[in-house]
């Protein structure tokens, strides 16, 4: 039995999650699925980021507290997580007592490194509010793109930066000029960290290409320094003398939140932790691609710094763009998809299957109500619900409920054990939609073989070669439910309960005498007015 860490990104609670956070998360939930059938100790963890700028400019907006604020989106982040199936170990927040003491505990001793140095630096401060501005409500342009940006992160090329070199900067709240004042903060030396940041990346040749190459860039267009305290009303204090007045910088306690959350797990498991995270163990990180400097530089800069915990990534799953409609997704025009609108309306396992299928893993996908609706009725009903049905059905009509007496046929057999080995594959090297492509091809054989056999002729004609075939069928049936359990946990755990399987990765069988219950549909067919209904509200949104 293995350690495996699967780390899913924290969303900033300032707001509803969108089809695009789904689509970047769930394959999280795949692996942690897998990794639990395979019998491994998995440690599946994430949570809401509560603290930083975000968070404190909607609850200004609202008349609210940053804490009721990032309260009420936890909450909706957590309940549709449930109902799409998430199987988290611990989805938490950044603004828990937990959280906060490991992160603090992790700080006091990050701060005995000689890589960490305190420096007076400019700080942005606005004239009109006569107030300091935190990074994100610097507004300008981008130093290396030319882009509008903000003065933490350049959203068109993926640069992350520092206020003091956005160009022409002003306040997002009042567009005045600002101006630079000093302002005492301790620092990362990231710049001494660079030969053993490259000799990591250059040790993941597998990762993704977007993690490779933008995690390169980085690194050759040379590592600054980086400030890990601010100036803010709203985070996590800083745990040294005379600086009772500041906070950690949320890009140096979020990502914390992995080693905070898999220490809580550890806890509640009397596991050793250390050794969650030593060498022994499988470390995975699933997120959008404009989370990866966080996952390739400052995690594993603020590991090795510290000392303690120094397991570094080992596997990045990091998402291109999920477009709608042919669109960049725009939640300030409020035109998304949110996932608080769809989780009741439809079958949570049409909508994993959906986010799979067409996931962004390699390039940027589309979202289309269309290939939605076209998918669901082609795909989960007409070929894996219609299969399913179709031999089960039959067993309750024509043959007395009982699985008939038959023999395996060997190309059955080396279809099904083939196929756990090369999903299993795919899904460890994170190639989840050609995961769930080879298990819909059992499928397609599946369906194909029930066709050929005409049960429903050799059932008057000849009665063993039905009961044969319809032997075979149930073991397909029944191993395509394990094969699909990570992908669509909520039809499957139906279909392994009607022939008494569990979900253990391995070739399962249903013996020749089983009775098999009155099965139910498990997908049903979306109406083609459902595009139209749906588009129009995308475009009354918009």
């Amino acid at each position: 039995m293995k350690n495996i860490l699967i780390g899913g990104a924290w969303p900033y609670a300032n707001g509803s999650l969108h089809i695009g956070h789904i689509a970047s998360l769930l394959p999280g939930d795949v692996l942690a699925r897998y990794y639990r059938a395979k019998g491994d100790q998995v440690f599946y963890v994430s949570g809401s980021d509560c603290h930083g700028t975000p968070v404190a400019i909607r609850a200004k907006q609202e008349k609210k507290s940053p804490e009721e604020i990032s309260n009420f989106y936890h909450n909706e982040f957590d309940d549709i997580f449930k109902k799409l199936g998430f199987s988290y170990d611990l989805y938490t927040k950044t603004t828990s007592k937990e959280h906060k003491d490991f992160v603090r505990d992790f700080h006091k001793k990050l701060y005995e490194s000689n890589l960490i140095y305190e420096k007076t630096a400019p700080g942005a401060f606005c004239p009109k509010c006569n107030k300091v501005v935190t990074d994100r409500l610097v507004i300008g342009e981008c130093p290396l793109c030319g882009a509008a940006t903000r003065g933490d992160q350049c959203d068109n090329c993926g640069a992350v930066l520092e206020p003091e070199s956005i160009v022409h900067p002003k306040c997002a709240d009042c567009n005045s000029d600002l101006n630079f004042i000093e302002s005492t903060g301790l620092y990362i030396a990231l710049s001494k960290l660079e030969m053993e940041l490259t000799t990591f990346v250059e040790n993941h040749p597998k990762w993704r290409k977007n993690a490779i190459s933008f995690t390169k860039r980085y690194i050759e267009e040379g590592l600054k320094d980086r400030a890990i305290t601010r100036d803010l009303d709203w985070g996590i204090d800083v745990p040294k003398t005379s600086y009772e007045n500041k906070k950690i910088y949320i890009w140096a306690e979020n990502v914390l939140g992995y080693l905070s959350a898999s220490f809580t797990v550890a806890k509640q498991r009397n596991v050793d932790f250390n050794h969650l995270w030593s060498d022994n163990s499988l470390h995975y990180y699933v997120h959008g691609k404009d989370n990866i400097p966080f996952h390739t530089i400052i995690l594993p800069a603020l590991l090795i710094v510290n000392g303690e915990h120094v397991h570094l990534p080992d596997e990045i799953i990091s998402s291109e763009y999920l477009t709608l409609e042919g669109k960049r997704i725009s939640t300030s025009q409020n035109y998304a998809i949110w996932a608080k609108d769809i989780v009741d309306r439809y079958n949570p396992d049409s909508l994993r299957y959906f986010f799979i299928t067409n996931g962004p893993e390699k390039r940027d996908t589309d979202f289309s109500w269309r290939e939605f609706v076209t998918r669901n009725n082609s795909e989960l009903l007409g070929a894996y619900g219609n299969f399913i049905n179709r031999t089960l059905a039959f067993i309750n009509k024509y043959l007395n409920n009982i699985v008939p007496v038959g023999i395996l046929e060997e190309e059955i057999r080396e279809k099904i054990q083939g196929s756990f080995k090369e999903v299993g594959t795919k899904i460890e090297q994170g190639q989840f939609k050609d995961a769930i492509d080879s298990i819909f091809d059992l499928v397609r054989f599946g369906n194909k073989y029930f066709d050929e056999k005409e049960p429903w002729k050799t059932r008057t004609s000849d009665i063993i070669d039905c009961n044969n075939s319809l032997f075979n069928c149930v073991q397909i049936v029944g191993n395509l439910a394990v094969l699909l359990h990570p992908f669509l946990p909520f039809s499957s755990r139906k279909v392994l309960s009607w022939l008494s399987l569990n979900n253990q990765w391995e070739t399962q069988f249903i013996k020749v005498g089983y009775l098999v219950p009155e099965v139910e549909i498990l997908f049903e067919r979306l109406d083609k007015s459902v595009i139209d209904f749906e588009l129009k509200r995308l475009v009354t949104r918009a």
